[in-house]
């Protein structure tokens, strides 16, 4: 090296440049809460202050479980469709794998890896994912909508002389269970438990205790299925020709009956709460017109059942918009906060959602919901059902003290208080006298030939539901799958012990007890 001889000698502390100011360092990042009773009341609050951050914003889960939230429409999009920059295989969230995250943490199981259609990609998702379609496209519709419709009735005779209910409890939690048992050819006993324990992973209560409960419910069914297959979503997923292993079906069912119970019961409440709460809805009511199409819609734009979910993952540092992104950091997307996008409603006149299905409850992207036809149905019945049997229906208490459950995942109410005139219950039809056989009257007990009892709600049984034998569509979807047994075996009568849940009353009815 050449010096210049006007030069300073090298390393001359009197000639050295004045040090530099280290980089400002951005301050450390303040996580929102998305879990508690404040974000319940009113979580589209906290999604307008999480939007100053931009089109994603830090939050916690739960403890200890930092993610980032998508509330930009766009943005939800751009993580929706992009397979090749951000994956659901939850293997890759780091703070999971590192164990800075608990596997008991109340959240795991929402977002855990599992072997199925939902928490899998490429090949494996594809494979998956044409196995649940072809399986969920056996399902005959005019079937489906004629079984919800007589488990509604039965649902309804119980509390329509009472002149009160609460709709949740009653009515909107336990319909979903009868159409499960149905679609799934699942006995009573092990919907109790599944219910039990898909109800503690949507709440975060004792989250392994519930995971475990699901598993071991399930694979009992899965035996159950095999040894005896029917006309039924498990036995047409065993017969596709993905060939699914048992751990596998294990993972496709936690994902299809998760869907058909939480997320339905809160579209089905939280439709009811909007038709009798706000003005628009409740003067089409009162004027004979039962807008429950556009309910549903608004319901999915502002309030979806799974408010904030499809959890992914970036495959390495990125970002969106100028938010940035961690590898393995999951990456939430808000479907309540995206649909509100102020962005959305730039040059829209207020209240023009009606018919506008552009909304993002159902996801998009290769893991959109492969059951919105179906759930779409089902909800749309049950409401329809419940306002033509009891028009007069009111909420019992004023709309803004109705409760939200916690929680990160979900937009679910605690209970949907409601009165109306009561109604004399329906007697159901007295049996055909035989031959030989004195008449009978409806509800009388045989042992007790003199009583007269109060008569009982009938409720379906599986040989009066038209689903038992005509849930198969005219045509397959695919000319591989082998045609579906045509009958379904009744499951056995058991006795209950001990505290009887919904299910176990319901299954009670239909075995005459």
């Amino acid at each position: 090296m050449t010096f210049r001889p006007d030069a300073p000698p090298p390393g001359c502390p009197a000639h050295q440049a004045p040090p530099t100011a280290p980089p400002p360092q951005a301050p450390p990042a303040t996580y929102t809460p998305l879990y508690g009773p404040d974000f319940a009341a009113d979580p589209h609050a906290v999604y307008q202050r999480l939007r100053q951050h931009g089109p994603a914003a830090p939050v916690e889960l739960a403890p200890r479980v930092r993610a980032v939230l998508v509330t930009d429409y766009r943005a939800a999009l751009e993580v929706l469709r992009s397979p090749g920059r951000f994956v659901k295989d939850a293997r890759h969230w780091r703070a999971l794998a590192d164990g800075r995250v608990e596997a008991d943490n109340p959240v795991v199981p929402m977002m855990a890896y599992r072997p199925n259609c939902l928490f899998s990609d490429g090949d494996h998702h594809r494979r998956y994912r044409q196995a649940v379609d072809d399986s969920l496209a056996r399902i005959d519709p005019n079937a489906l909508r004629g079984y919800v419709e007589r488990s509604a009735d039965s649902l309804i005779d119980r509390f329509t002389a009472l002149g009160e209910a609460d709709l949740l409890g009653s009515y909107a939690k336990t319909l979903p269970l009868l159409v499960f048992q149905q679609l799934f050819g699942c006995p009573p006993e092990l919907g109790d438990r599944l219910v039990e324990g898909f109800s503690g992973i949507f709440d975060g209560v004792e989250a392994e205790r519930a995971d475990a409960l699901i598993t071991s419910s399930l694979l009992e069914l899965i035996a159950l299925k095999r040894r005896q297959p029917g006309a039924d979503v498990i036995s047409w997923l065993m017969a596709h020709p993905a060939r699914l292993s048992d751990e596998e079906m294990l993972h496709q069912l936690v994902v299809l009956i998760g869907a058909g119970t939480e997320p339905q019961q809160n579209l089905i409440a939280n439709a009811l709460r909007l038709l009798l709460s706000d003005d628009r809805f409740a003067g089409d009511l009162a004027g004979g017109s039962l807008p429950v199409d556009d309910a549903l819609d608004e319901v999915l734009w502002l309030d979806p059942p799974m408010a904030n979910y499809a959890v992914h993952y970036p495959l390495a540092d990125d970002t969106l918009g100028d938010v940035p992104l961690r590898a393995g950091e999951p990456v939430v997307v808000s479907f309540a906060a995206a649909n509100t996008d102020p962005a959305l409603r730039t040059g829209q006149p207020a209240g023009s959602r009606a018919g506008n299905r552009a909304h993002l409850a159902w996801s998009a992207g290769p893991h959109h919901c492969p059951a919105k036809d179906p759930a779409r149905l089902i909800a749309a019945a049950a409401v329809e059902r419940l306002l033509d049997r009891l028009p007069d229906l009111e909420l019992a208490v004023p709309a803004d003290r109705l409760v939200w459950r916690p929680g990160p995942f979900h937009r679910a109410l605690t209970a949907l208080p409601v009165r109306f005139p009561p109604l004399p219950v329906p007697v159901p039809a007295p049996p055909p006298v035989h031959p030989g056989m004195a008449p009978r009257h409806p509800g009388m007990s045989p042992q007790h030939p003199g009583m007269s009892p109060h008569p009982q709600p009938s409720a379906p049984t599986p040989a009066e539901t038209p689903g038992d034998r005509r849930w198969t569509a005219p045509h397959a979807p695919s000319p591989s799958i082998p045609p579906a047994v045509t009958s379904t075996a009744r499951p056995p009568a058991s006795a209950p012990s001990g505290k009887r849940s919904a299910w176990s009353s319901l299954g009670a009815w239909w075995r005459g007890q």
